[in-house]
């Protein structure tokens, strides 16, 4: 291999990170904006700013920056900045705006907090046409509008929903120029016996040989787990997958993450020959596949930490231990798993089945408890039994949903009462035009009267951009016959509802009691509303 002078293996392979970090010039500046957007008016348009990177480099505009140069144009607009909505190591070819944390908080669940959102650039917003295209029909749904640092971007005139269609088209192309770049760059290192990118399978780590060039090499503790594995899985009475994670994680070679899962997924990855593999699923397995030359075999990368004879050889242990799963049911064979909680151990309870010579039999059990607890049968009853408690306490509340209700209406009713209040004021003072005579007074303090009551009656809180809940017309329980135990189950869920089940040895029966008690938040009645999700067809 050659002399080493750089050895990375795959957990120091650590993605680059975004650096904020902020001077005492840019404190100072922030600071002064700060104080400037406290003299404007309550009634200034409130700004969010949106600030995205997905990598920091000498050619790219730090996150600092950014929000500097927007809290400058939102003092030159007169904006009130509400928020700084910051997403680092964010691409936004992958992730689209209301996907990101923090800005797909404020998008989702505070939009009558802002009227404005403002971003840098456009390519630091969305990189996606489709993309764009969601956000300027989410903002004209809510009255927002967006606006660019860099960009000829105002959703209120025409000609600017024309130049941010034009400018997002540009920033897709480039997009999938890039894409379009790596995926070149991947089928064609497919093709290399040489190792030019990617994270290298477990088994083996990068290094550098005295060419410079990056080649890789066994990792000597991955092989030793890897061979222990494989005698363990020889012998006469072979060790289970289970057994091999407990040991891997006592010696230390493998981390407290290891699964039964990922460990047989390993065992079975032909690249532990040395071979280039790829992806491939089937049925819903994650397996990986060699990857062949044009001369019709395998491509060879690296030596192998098994021999063929020794992987193949593994391959029909492994196999005469594997067990032929019955098929998954729809949804899985429990229902209201997460719901229902061990009253012992606390962990969710899951049906399990037994299949012996007199047929097959399912139990209720946790996670936690020695064996699975005491296993409960007819798992179907409990579940019933679930149903109507649930029925009987959350059945026959309204089903509300979530609306946004704009403010603009009232705001606008009541500049226009408070103009005219004053306007009557003014003229019923001495010498003004409704005290010339006693009608006009008496008529004018009338009118006066009636704007005040008017203006009174008036809810402030309709004067603002706000969430509010309507009844559907529906009770739940009417939602649940309708949706059928899946919507029971999801809405649970979503509310966080639990149900506790004790079980209760009781002497000479087999089958434990059964005791249920029903957990519902104190809540319940603001987290049951349900929230219509704008972008729920975006993809």
């Amino acid at each position: 291999m050659g002399k080493r002078t750089r050895t990375r293996t795959a957990g120091d392979q650590k993605p680059q990170t975004v650096e904020s970090e902020w001077t005492a010039a840019d404190l100072a500046l922030l600071e002064k904006l700060k104080k400037a957007e406290a003299q404007l008016s309550d009634d200034a348009p409130r700004a969010l700013l949106s600030v995205r990177l997905s990598v920091l480099t000498d050619d790219t505009t730090s996150p600092v920056r950014q929000e500097l140069d927007l809290r400058l144009l939102a003092r030159e607009r007169g904006w009130r900045v509400i928020g700084v909505a910051s997403d680092l190591n964010v691409s936004a070819t992958k992730v689209p705006p209301w996907k990101r944390k923090q800005l797909g908080d404020w998008l989702n669940n505070r939009a009558p907090e802002f009227d404005v959102l403002l971003f840098w650039k456009l390519d630091r917003f969305v990189r996606r046409l489709s993309d764009l295209s969601t956000m300027i029909d989410w903002s004209l749904k809510y009255g927002k509008n967006l606006v660019s640092k860099h960009d000829s971007i105002d959703l209120t005139t025409t000609a600017g929903k024309i130049m941010v269609t034009i400018i997002g088209g540009i920033a897709e192309i480039e997009a999938a120029n890039t894409s379009t770049r790596v995926a070149s760059l991947w089928d064609y290192t497919k093709t290399q016996s040489e190792w030019l990118v990617g994270k290298p399978t477990y088994g083996y780590v990068t290094d550098v040989d005295e060419n410079g060039k990056t080649v890789l090499r066994i990792d000597k503790d991955a092989h030793r787990a890897l061979h222990w594995c494989r005698k363990a899985v020889m012998r006469a009475k072979g060790a289970s997958a289970r057994r091999m994670v407990r040991v891997l994680v006592r010696s230390g070679l493998c981390g407290p993450g290891l699964t039964a899962t990922t460990l047989l997924r390993r065992l079975r990855n032909p690249a532990l020959m040395g071979y280039r593999v790829e992806e491939h699923k089937d049925g819903g397995k994650r397996r990986s596949k060699l990857v062949m030359g044009r001369d019709g075999r395998p491509i060879k990368v690296a030596e192998g930490v098994f021999t063929e004879d020794e992987f193949y050889s593994l391959q029909t242990a492994l196999d005469g231990k594997g067990k032929n799963q019955p098929a998954r049911r729809p949804g899985g064979a429990t229902k209201f798993r997460g719901v229902k909680i061990c009253d012992d151990c606390e962990t969710s309870m899951t049906v399990q089945a037994t299949n012996n010579k007199f047929g097959r039999y399912e139990y209720l059990r946790c996670q936690k408890c020695k064996s699975g607890g005491l296993g409960a049968p007819n798992p179907d009853d409990i579940d019933n039994k679930l149903v109507e408690d649930v029925l009987r306490v959350l059945g026959d509340f309204p089903v509300m949903t979530r609306e946004y209700a704009k403010g603009a209406e009232a705001r606008k009713e009541v500049k226009r009462l408070e103009e005219s209040i004053s306007y009557y004021m003014k003229e019923l003072e001495p010498g003004g035009r409704y005290r010339k005579t006693r009608f006009t007074r008496e008529q004018a303090e009338k009118t006066l009267d009636k704007m005040m009551a008017d203006l009174e009656a008036i809810d402030p809180e309709t004067t603002q951009d706000r969430w509010v809940a309507v009844h559907n017309g529906k009770t739940f329980r009417e939602r649940w016959h309708e949706g059928g135990i899946e919507a029971m189950e999801a809405d649970l869920l979503r509310v966080g509802v639990k149900c506790r089940i004790k079980r209760t040895k009781v002497k000479g029966v087999r089958a434990p009691h059964i005791h249920m008690k029903l957990l519902v938040p104190k809540d319940v009645r603001e987290r049951l509303v349900i929230k219509e999700d704008d972008f729920a067809e975006a993809f």
